[in-house]
């Protein structure tokens, strides 16, 4: 075999095996950047795992603390709303003392007015908190706007008589109509008349205006007040949000009434817009929601009169001074009164003899209200008679009264209660027993 054609294979083989240590270099290089892709990847995956689980830690820990908020908000009205019932009473026996004279009469308003007054300030929050956590239930049904004013109207004028303030009104027609919660649209109008009140001076205007425009209807709220700024203006429904105010500014809120009113006119599917010019030139609130179908005339009835009725009640209240004052307006309007002040013991004076009414709280000593009610309504009725029971007690969230009445209570109040309002509930009772 020549020795040239020796070297020619020799040198093939030598390019070849340069060749193979090339590739073997590249396929090497390819297997580390592989290799140092998988371990990124792992890594990657690792941190996604440990993200994930924080996250999920996260999440519970934001669930918690709202359940927490929650329950410290709830725990806080119930406290709260305890002495603003006695409070409230107090003030009605003052208003019907025999021979009271004007001054008496104009502090029992003003101590009724400043009740309600905290009673919105803590509905408002409490509103806040549940529309957060998604816990409000609509009752959606067709309404009548102009009734939803008369309403928001009826419960303000008190406030704008006070102050001397003139209230312009233009109401739509009567088959204008929406389809909402009756008590959440009443309430998203007294807040904004209110808020237009507050924030407007002694003697000053406000307007409510509502009409028909198209498949909508639209109510307007405006005020000659103090106006927004318009560094607020743009944030005015946020919650806490508050405008400035001067240290001798006698009137207040928490911030939270007009993102109760954003939400829920937004759970209706409607919308709010705020306008103002600026400090000093008023303000205009603008609320848009679906027009509804007509409302159904209701049926006219005739209800008979009934002359007053003395009732026996049994009263389970564990606050005294609440227990007291609501005791002595139920005798001044002539009913039997036996008091409780203890679970159990109301159990057994339930028990013990018929009743035409039972007024119960719910957070009682011993034995509470729900628990009570509960084996009160397990027994046979005495005497063919079945007491017409009301709750009355500071645990106002919408889970405490589906359980009230579950538990056989007729009617679940929320404190304060007015005192009329409440005898006029003792008074229903008639058709109950």
């Amino acid at each position: 075999m020549p020795a040239d054609f020796l070297l020619r294979r020799v040198h093939a083989l030598e390019l070849e095996l340069d060749a193979l240590r090339a590739q073997a270099r590249h396929d090497a290089q390819e297997l580390a950047a592989l290799e140092a892709s998988v371990a990124a990847l792992r890594e990657a995956n690792e941190n996604l795992v440990l993200a994930t689980f924080t996250a999920e830690d996260l999440r519970e820990d934001a669930e918690a603390a709202n359940r927490r908020q929650n329950e410290f908000l709830a725990m806080l009205a119930h406290e709260l709303r305890n002495p603003l019932a006695p409070i409230s009473m107090a003030a009605s026996l003052l208003a019907g003392v025999p021979g009271a004279n004007a001054q008496l009469a104009k502090l029992s308003q003003v101590i009724g007015r400043q009740v309600d007054h905290m009673a919105r300030l803590l509905d408002d929050l409490l509103d806040a908190a549940r529309i957060s956590s998604g816990k409000i239930k609509l009752s959606i049904e067709p309404l009548a706007l102009a009734d939803l004013l008369r309403h928001a109207v009826e419960t303000v004028q008190p406030r704008i008589a006070e102050r001397g303030q003139a209230l312009e009104l233009a109401l739509p027609p009567e088959g204008v109509a929406v389809e909402g919660d009756r008590v959440r649209l009443a309430q998203v109008f007294t807040n904004l008349l209110g808020n237009a009140s507050k924030y407007t001076g002694d003697g000053g205007r406000l307007r409510l205006a509502a009409q028909a425009e198209g498949d909508a209807v639209v109510v307007t709220v405006e005020d000659n007040g103090t106006g927004i700024a318009p560094d607020v203006l743009p944030y005015i429904f946020d919650l806490f949000t508050q405008g400035p105010r001067s240290l001798a500014r006698s009137e207040g809120g928490l911030g939270v009434g007009l993102n109760v009113v954003r939400n829920l006119v937004g759970m209706h599917g409607g919308k709010v817009e705020a306008h103002s010019d600026g400090n000093g030139c008023g303000s205009r609130f603008v609320v848009r929601l679906p027009r509804g179908a007509g409302v159904p005339a209701a049926p006219v009835q005739a209800v008979p009169a009934l002359p007053p009725v003395r009732r026996r009640v049994l009263l389970i209240e564990d606050n005294p001074d609440a227990c007291a004052t609501l005791a002595d307006i139920l005798v001044t309007q002539g009913h039997e009164v036996t008091c409780a002040q203890e679970g159990h013991e109301g159990l057994a004076l339930a028990l013990a003899q018929p009743w035409d009414v039972i007024v119960c709280d719910i957070g009682l000593p011993g034995l509470d209200g729900f628990a009570l009610m509960g084996r009160l309504r397990a027994q046979p009725a005495q005497h063919g008679r079945r007491p017409f029971a009301i709750a009355l007690t500071g645990y106002g969230q919408p889970d405490d009264e589906a359980r009230g009445l579950a538990a056989g209570f007729d009617r679940y109040l929320v404190k304060p209660v007015a005192a009329q309002a409440l005898l006029a509930l003792v008074a229903e009772a008639q058709t109950a027993v």
